[in-house]
């Protein structure tokens, strides 16, 4: 068992539990699933960009993405119905804790003047979505291989929770570890 869920089995759930006075455990909020996903218009006309994104997301995430592709066409952008457009891997159980250990005690921190991530980025389900703008945080890329294409690509974290509301779903992230803003009183 990975060191975040046995933190969030013994100490974290039952403290959500007493909070919102929830009176069966398994009504408690948690994380179901941490989704990946890397959108790169430019790899319709190179297909080493996207073999690129590909063998990044493997390295972070510890399994294989699924390819996305365009669901139609849009002549401005000269977008084929089809084309291949980004990759995204789901991540579940002890591989979705390791990696949002890894995130939030190993990357994050990493970030220039980080000064914590601001929480508005929940929706109404209490579901959480983080956007990096580089993907070369990660301990498993090197710099040279975060600019693929020669343009540095980003990534994005949604992470799903069965909260039922903003403040189940940041309650439980806090008490993980996520580094919201501190709200500054003066």
């Amino acid at each position: 068992m990975t060191r975040l869920k046995e933190k969030y089995i013994k100490e974290i759930a039952p403290k959500l539990k007493e909070e919102f006075h929830v009176a069966n455990i398994m009504a408690v909020p948690k994380i179901t699933k941490v989704v990946l996903s890397v959108g790169m218009g430019d790899a319709k006309d190179n297909q080493a960009i996207l073999d690129k994104v590909v063998e990044n997301l493997t390295a972070l995430s510890g399994q294989k993405p699924a390819v996305t592709r365009a669901k139609k066409s849009i002549s401005t952008f000269k977008l084929a119905k089809g084309n291949q457009i980004g990759a995204m891997v789901t991540l579940r159980g002890n591989r979705m804790y390791e990696f949002l250990d890894k995130l939030m005690s190993v990357v994050l921190p990493k970030v220039r003047d980080f000064r914590g991530i601001s929480d508005t980025s929940f929706d109404n389900q209490g579901n959480f979505t983080l956007g990096m703008n580089e993907q070369a945080l990660f301990p498993e890329i090197s710099f040279q291989s975060g600019a693929i294409g020669s343009k540095i690509r980003g990534l994005g974290i949604s992470i799903v929770t069965t909260a039922k509301s903003r403040e189940e779903g940041k309650r439980m992230l806090e008490l993980l570890g996520m580094p919201f803003k501190k709200e500054v009183s003066r």
